[in-house]
């Protein structure tokens, strides 16, 4: 049999999303005619619907509490477990907010990246390089000048830590929601412009939906990363200075240093159940909404379900807010954003002059260009200046330490393809399986792996003196990367619709003849943006794998990640700098000889057809 995803089929099936694109709209009912529908009445559901509100309030307050609060350079993490609850709820509140800028920045950077093949030429490879710095590149400057913009209180370092958590978030979400908006079909393509939708409602209607299973999945690994980052987001340690926030992070981070065994695992303990909570009342639910997006017109027998989705429709709360806030929001601000674009778009005789919008816009972006430039010139020229202070010993040390941690990330990734493509195929494609699998896989991509890795350590060290520490390193470089190539790779699996796999089944392709020709191709470009993402966190990993602080003790293996690491926490910016350049020129140089072309054959040959 042919394969599913050739360019060379000159005839293929037309297969609307199951959320079809918006058709005109028909004849309203006569009012007569029309009967309103039945008012749901309150019970158990809004009562946990109210509820939530008021620990979400309470949380807020608590928090804005200690924003607000004076800096506490001897601040003192709590190890009893009294205070976990508390700290759990500020490390949730951080997370969330980082979650939030990134999904904007996602949404944003990735439609403006895939419609606008002039941005596409720069935003793609800053995108790579924004990507490849690693967490404790930003540390730093994004410290010291929030802390000199707020100094009298502890909001400067609230927001380095978001923003920090947002660095380990954002990235693969970008990634793959570009693809998804560079791969949208012919046919949609084609029915949006006949249906005349404004680039707004095209972002709306057919952008959002067609890259929602990617997006949702991609948004579990972010949600993963960002817990893997948070000690070094919680408690920041610039030179002779240390930088504390009351969190979970801080807390397994200090429980590790003094080697408190009962704190590091009431702390681990306190992040699984935190995690299947998120996974039974956030994702879950989300991967079972997501579904109706499914690009195909066969609906599945077997979709995914979520008790907890089913339990909050019966909200009554939640249908009114729906229906008399959500819903008249909404519209009113599609009227606005579409107003805006048909005014921008095709300007009449009035808007004519100076004045036009048209020209205002202009006028905007020029501004806007002319600063950034003028920002990056001045970064430019502070860059050279700390370059010029580089010895070129330390250049060669530098060389040499990046193929170290390149030998460990190539391993890692080796070891990470192996399991993840048959384990994400049969989660994906088995509800089943999914059901079972999907919370188990969720916490244990979320629970940071430098929390207990050092215990591990002493398992490595039994092997011969200098391999046991490498090993340690690729170990837990795996830990950070794999989930990357895992997720992307359930969201394809996901993705493949009904109709072929049912037309498999019909024509009887089972085993090899079925990976061939059906799941290899309708994954590949999912594993593509696992890889571009397992690649860029291999490399940030190993920032936290090649250096481990552990019951006051600190074990270093040789690499460019733990180079990195020094420099940060001896405030040494001159080698920080050199070494951030050159990891970010290697993952760049990747990117641009190897996943590149594979992008592009993803998009050439294994897209669906339309």
């Amino acid at each position: 049999m042919a394969q599913v995803y050739l360019p060379e089929r000159t005839e293929a099936p037309v297969r609307p999303p199951r959320a079809p694109l918006p058709t005109p709209r028909d004849s309203a009912p006569n009012d007569t005619q029309s009967t309103a529908p039945e008012s749901r009445r309150p019970g158990l559901a809004d009562a946990v619907v109210i509820a939530v509100l008021v620990g979400v309030v309470a949380l807020i307050i608590a928090a804005a509490g200690r924003w607000t609060a004076a800096q506490n350079p001897t601040l003192q993490i709590d190890l009893s477990p009294g205070v976990l609850p508390l700290y759990a709820g500020f490390s949730l509140l951080r997370m969330t907010l980082a979650y939030g800028l990134s999904l904007a920045f996602t949404l944003v950077y990735g439609h403006v990246a895939a419609t606008s093949p002039v941005a596409r030429r720069f935003m793609v490879p800053l995108l790579d390089i924004l990507q490849s710095i690693p967490i404790l590149s930003f540390l730093p400057g994004v410290v010291l000048a929030l802390i000199a913009v707020f100094p009298h209180s502890n909001i400067g370092l609230e927001l380095s830590a978001i923003i920090l958590i947002f660095t380990s978030q954002a990235w693969n979400m970008t990634f793959s929601f570009y693809h998804s908006a560079n791969t949208i079909p012919a046919d949609l393509r084609e029915a949006a412009a006949i249906f005349r939708l404004t680039p707004w409602r095209r972002f709306t209607k057919l952008e959002v939906p067609f890259g929602m299973i990617g997006l949702v999945w991609n948004s579990m690994m972010s949600w993963a990363g960002g817990w893997f980052f948070l000690m070094a987001a919680e408690q920041l340690t610039l030179g002779d200075k240390s930088f504390q926030l009351l969190g979970l992070g801080s807390y397994l981070q200090k429980a590790a240093n003094i080697g408190d065994s009962r704190a590091l695992l009431l702390g681990l303990g306190t992040l699984v159940i935190m995690i299947i909570l998120l996974d039974l009342v956030v994702w879950r639910p989300l991967v079972a909404w997501s579904d109706k997006f499914k690009f195909e017109t066969v609906r599945s027998t077997e979709a995914p379900e979520s008790p907890v989705l089913d339990f909050l429709r019966r909200s009554a709360l939640l249908d009114w807010f729906s229906a008399h806030v959500a819903q008249p929001v909404g519209d009113r601000l599609n009227t606005t954003i579409d107003t805006f674009f048909t005014r921008t778009q095709a300007p009449t005789a009035l808007d004519a002059g100076p004045a036009s919008v048209n020209q205002v816009s202009k006028v905007i972006g020029w501004v806007v260009s002319g600063l950034l430039a003028v920002v990056a010139l001045l970064g430019l020229v502070q860059a050279l200046h700390l370059l010029a202070q580089v010895h070129i010993g330390t250049w060669g040390t530098i060389v040499v330490d990046a193929l170290l941690t390149f030998v460990r990330t190539i391993t890692a990734m080796a070891i990470s393809l192996a399991w993840t493509v048959p384990v994400g195929v049969k989660i994906g494609m088995s509800p089943k399986w999914s059901k079972r699998l999907q919370p188990v896989v969720q916490v244990i991509a979320s629970i940071p792996a430098t929390a207990f890795f050092p215990v591990l350590l002493l398992l490595f060290f039994k092997l011969p003196q200098g391999v046991g520490i490498n090993v340690a390193a690729i170990v837990l470089m795996l830990l950070g990367t794999q989930w990357y190539m895992l997720f992307n790779i359930i969201a394809g699996a996901m993705s493949i619709p009904a109709d072929l796999r049912e037309a498999a089944r019909v024509y009887q392709i089972s085993g090899w003849r079925l990976w061939r020709h059906l799941i290899l191709p309708a994954i590949f470009p999912f594993l593509v943006t696992g890889l571009i993402t397992a690649s860029g966190g291999a490399w940030n990993t190993s920032v936290v794998a090649e250096i481990v602080t552990f019951n006051q003790h600190t074990i270093v293996t040789r690499g460019l990640g733990s180079l990195i690491a020094q420099s940060a926490a001896s405030n040494d910016l001159a080698t920080l700098l050199a070494s951030t350049i050159v990891m970010a020129a290697i993952v760049v140089l990747i990117n641009r000889l190897v996943w590149k072309r594979l992008y592009s054959l993803a998009d050439r040959r294994f897209a669906l057809l339309g």
